[in-house]
């Protein structure tokens, strides 16, 4: 397993301007207080490395669901299938927001697992959101 180096201040900004100071995945925004955390996106211990394209920046809930992972089991159809990569995919090809905004939507299996595997749409995530929209802050952009 390769070895963790530190994450420079500088590469952290980068990520954290890639990521519109948001989750990658569920997108939270770090402006309402959440703390984002670099995440690899393949783990170091699935061969994983700490080069830019492997890193992306996740809030503390979406890291610690994902743990180790980078594929889950699609409830639909039970096939193994790859968790989104933020740097590789477009987040808007595979996630929407539902209409009143508190849900995110899948738009393919990619979204669906990973939805599902990090619990994205649970009810702490959804009253969050509530206040975020109330603070003008959400639904985000992308």
């Amino acid at each position: 397993m390769p070895s963790r180096r530190r994450i420079s201040p500088a590469l952290r900004q980068r990520l954290a301007e890639a990521a519109g100071h948001a989750c990658s995945y569920c997108r939270s925004p770090s402006l309402a207080g959440i703390p984002l955390a670099v995440d690899h996106i393949i783990p170091l211990a699935a061969g994983g490395s700490d080069q830019r394209g492997n890193l992306c920046l996740a809030c503390y809930r979406c890291n610690e669901f994902k743990g180790t992972q980078s594929v889950g089991w699609d409830p639909l159809t039970k096939a193994e299938t790859p968790l989104f990569h933020p740097n590789q995919q477009s987040w808007a090809n595979h996630f929407a927001w539902s209409q009143n905004g508190l849900l995110l939507v899948p738009l393919s299996a990619v979204g669906r697992v990973t939805l599902h595997t990090l619990r994205m749409n649970d009810e702490w995530l959804q009253q969050a959101r509530r206040i975020w929209m109330l603070a003008g802050i959400h639904p985000p952009l992308s």
